[in-house]
């Protein structure tokens, strides 16, 4: 297949590229960030137990995102390179066998929405309100998730050939559908029927849906690099191993994230349910932190694989240099809002003064990670550009189980909640040690040779 012209992550200035790429994946990110913020302080205003509710089906949710996320990691890095080294033919094969894919994953967390969620929740919690608002909310997330694994898988096309404007506009509509439909459907306004915790998560998923409608319009009719049809649409075994030799690592690294949240939840709780709510209001509060690096990441993974396919290890380092700048950046913009406000955000959502006293210093302790996620992040970014996708999942399994949870155990036998957020800094000191000993070792190994011969993934 001819292509008429060099695809501009060859030729663009790189930190304009970069910026090019990641602003419209940064906007929409914060506008994800800002509508599950929304979503959990319009909730909270049913009561504090909906608020909790919510929170412990973080890891469920989580893991969803998990498999989706990975997924297209993978998808993102066989395609980009294949656009690198001007294979067309597999480019397509790519992102048809991650179609089927994500429709298989889709049918997984369908049977969990059907079966699992209550004894999910009963894991956890023996209050009946928390329960039952828990299972009401997660069925309808599970049950209605082609939404987002159809938003993920075609967003993620547009991405991996540079269009990551049109994801600006599918995330960014989704989002503010969600936002619109929260307070309607939640608390039953211009004659809709008053649906509670269920509301939040049929508003949700309507938004999802929208989203991913857009993105396969988009692709359709925009995404020239990458033909899609009804032929092609089959598995081959070949290309189906390569995305999850990235995928799968990455999936496992950000699944990692669920049991994490779950053990959380469970040595939280034996201290008070509010504690587990706290825990949840975080996660909602840090995703305007660390969102906008994912969503420059978006951005950098198709460049740092482009150029690793193409042999250009000048922009290939550029663009890392550059994205760990920005990702240092924002971590300490997030490190001095957690550190000076961290009362008025959690004001946000209705927090009693239990809630205050048990997050302030929830959230002064935990941000002080920051100080070395960035780096972190980004060194992630560029093993899975390189297909070294299974360090980051050792570093994922380094910092969250093998640190985090039993520094949060061990802290919490001292009897006092508050010495338990001390893990999460702890966590990520160890993370950083095992990132930089990655780092050497992928640099002398790949980046290094990159342009000299063709890399082995």
């Amino acid at each position: 297949m001819e292509q008429i012209k060099e695809n501009k992550m060859g030729t663009m200035p790189v930190n304009r590229l970069l910026i090019t790429m990641s602003l419209p994946m940064v906007v929409s990110m914060l506008v994800q960030a800002l509508y599950n913020v929304v979503d959990s302080i319009f909730v909270a205003k049913i009561n504090e137990n909906a608020l909790t509710a919510v929170s412990l089906a973080f890891p469920i949710q989580s893991l969803m995102i998990a498999v989706a996320g990975g997924t297209c990691v993978g998808i993102n890095a066989v395609l980009s390179r294949s656009l690198g080294e001007k294979d067309y033919e597999k480019v397509n094969k790519s992102a048809c066998n991650g179609i089927i894919m994500m429709a298989l994953s889709y049918v997984i967390f369908l049977l969990i929405g059907i079966f699992a969620t209550a004894a999910f929740y009963k894991s956890q919690t023996d209050d009946v309100e928390i329960v039952q608002f828990g299972i009401d909310y997660l069925t309808v997330i599970c049950c209605c998730s082609f939404g987002i694994f159809a938003q993920f898988t075609f967003e993620k096309l547009l991405q991996s050939t540079g269009k990551t404007f049109y994801t600006m506009i599918t995330q960014g509509t989704g989002a503010i559908i969600n936002l619109i439909l929260d307070p309607i459907l939640i608390f039953g306004y211009f004659g809709m029927p008053r649906m509670g915790v269920r509301g939040a998560a049929v508003a949700t998923v309507i938004g999802q849906i929208i989203a991913g409608i857009l993105a396969i319009c988009f692709n359709h009719a925009k995404n020239e690099e990458v033909k899609i049809n009804r032929k092609g649409l089959k598995i081959e075994g070949s290309i189906v191993k390569q995305i999850y030799m990235i995928g799968i690592p990455s999936m496992i690294m950000q699944a990692i994230g669920s049991v994490m949240t779950y053990g959380m939840n469970l040595i939280l709780i034996s201290f008070t349910s509010t504690a587990t709510a706290v825990f949840g209001v975080y996660f909602k509060l840090q995703s305007f932190v660390f969102m906008p690096i994912f969503g420059m990441n978006n951005g950098l993974v198709p460049i740092l694989a482009f150029n690793y396919g193409a042999g250009k290890r000048d922009r290939f380092l550029q663009a890392m240099k550059l994205g760990l700048m920005y990702a240092v950046i924002m971590m300490l913009i997030g490190l001095s809002i957690f550190q000076l406000m961290p009362a008025t955000l959690l004001k946000l959502f209705d927090a009693s003064e239990t809630m205050i006293q048990i997050g302030v210093p929830a959230l002064r302790t935990i941000s002080l990670s920051y100080l070395f996620a960035g780096f972190s992040i980004i060194c992630i970014t560029v093993f899975q550009s390189l297909g070294r996708a299974v360090y980051s999942m050792i570093i994922s399994i380094a910092r969250q189980l093998g640190v985090l949870l039993p520094a949060a155990y061990l802290l919490s036998l001292a009897g006092n909640v508050n010495y338990v957020w001390w893990a999460f800094p702890i966590a990520e000191i160890a993370a950083l040690c095992v990132t930089t000993f990655f780092l050497i070792r992928v640099n002398k190994k790949v980046i290094s040779h990159i342009g000299e011969s063709t890399a082995e993934i």
